[in-house]
């Protein structure tokens, strides 16, 4: 319960960046806050009003969403196995599966110690997450000039701020996936739409498939920001 309290307080709060992001994308607050109420996955909205602030159409925006909130899907098969929910509950628990609820449910010992660890970050982190995103929202859209205050920038900010720790501590590979991601974007930006070209930098993560078994097993099973046995902080977020 401490744990889980302390995660949905220090994360929900970032809920403050996605609002300010949104409204500077040109989203209105009613539309901010139902994106963090329904898609409720931090690092694809921000993803999604990043496409939007570029001036690209929705298609590639939730495209790209999808594609970095594809990642709950693999978490939920596993939780649906510890959690043991059926039914309604089941489809309700679906829709807090994220980075920091898989966390802290998959440290517990057991199944009862898991459902409430799950619940409880569900519902303070869902809850300060909306609340937050309000807030933000509320606050930018009284602004008369938010282009002054350079809020376009808070999305990629905090992108890189969750990619940094993977590219200091990561080795070669990492590196090199990194850079080839980021050629193909640049790359492509003058070309392509706003947003397409992030899905086509997705493709450099083929990368990490070659010669996998070569690498070595400590720096293989070495967490990295956002994994679940990395504990909170991958959400970004939102998504």
């Amino acid at each position: 319960m401490r744990d889980s309290l302390g995660i949905g307080v220090a994360v929900g709060a970032a809920g403050l960046a996605f609002g300010t992001a949104a409204v500077a994308a040109g989203l209105s607050p009613a539309q901010s806050v139902f994106l963090s109420l329904f898609m409720f996955t931090g690092a694809s909205q921000f993803a999604l009003v990043g496409v939007i602030a570029g001036g690209g159409n929705l298609v590639a925006g939730a495209l790209g969403a999808l594609l970095l909130g594809a990642r709950n899907t693999l978490y939920g098969l596993r939780l649906a196995d510890i959690l043991g929910y059926r039914g309604t509950r089941r489809a309700l628990a679906a829709h807090g599966v994220i980075d920091e609820t898989t966390a802290v449910t998959l440290i517990q010992p057991d199944r009862e110690s898991a459902r409430t660890a799950f619940v409880t970050t569900y519902a303070v982190l869902g809850t300060f997450w909306v609340a937050t995103t309000l807030v933000g929202a509320l606050a930018t859209d009284r602004v008369d000039d938010v282009d002054a205050f350079g809020l376009d920038a808070v999305g990629p900010a905090i992108f890189l701020g969750l990619l940094w720790p993977r590219l200091r501590e990561g080795g070669p590979r990492t590196w090199l996936i990194a850079a080839l991601g980021a050629g193909l974007a640049l790359a492509a930006t003058p070309f392509l739409p706003p947003g397409v070209p992030v899905l086509l930098a997705a493709s450099a993560a083929l990368l990490s498939f070659a010669g996998a078994d070569h690498e070595p097993r400590g720096a293989r099973d070495r967490p990295g920001p956002g994994s679940p046995a990395a504990g909170p902080g991958g959400r970004g977020a939102r998504s």
